[in-house]
């Protein structure tokens, strides 16, 4: 496996995630903010080849009938946008749980309230992104496992 960059899309920010070189370990990165999706889309396209990234993955929210919400459907448009900006393969990620799962992280790295408030939700988005990437890190995981153990 090799290095693959998620996007948390929001409407303020970006988060954005790498893996480590074997793709097993996702880390925070960076967050962008916000300028238009066609610029978005350039940066983030950048920063995948910057990084070597052989991959994007893009958080996209799905609801309970397991269709794009609005914002599911605005990072199916970021998604596009980068399409047309690299030859890389842009995956698109049910991000279900990751600002839920990104605020508990933060609690326990020691981040109070009064801190997520004052600095925003930036510290939070590429966390997020983090989650994202790990889920899906761990989807591979389990996807080649299970391919191993068939006849």
């Amino acid at each position: 496996m090799a290095r693959i960059l998620a996007v948390d899309p929001g409407e303020k920010r970006l988060g954005i995630a790498l893996s480590d070189p074997t793709g097993t370990i996702a880390n925070p990165l960076t967050v962008i903010e916000h300028v238009s999706r066609m610029v978005n889309a350039a940066a983030i396209a950048a920063l995948a080849h910057e990084n070597q990234a052989e991959r994007i993955i893009v958080g996209q929210n799905i609801d309970d009938d397991g269709k794009p919400t609005a914002f599911g459907r605005s990072a199916a448009r970021l998604a596009e946008a980068l399409r047309l900006q690299t030859d890389l393969p842009v995956v698109l990620w049910d991000e279900a749980g990751s600002t839920r799962a990104a605020r508990q992280a933060h609690i326990k790295m020691g981040g109070s309230r009064r801190s997520r408030q004052k600095r925003g939700h930036s510290h939070l988005d590429d966390l997020s992104a983090t989650y994202i990437l790990q889920t899906y890190l761990d989807a591979q995981v389990t996807a080649d496992s299970i391919e191993k153990s068939q006849p």
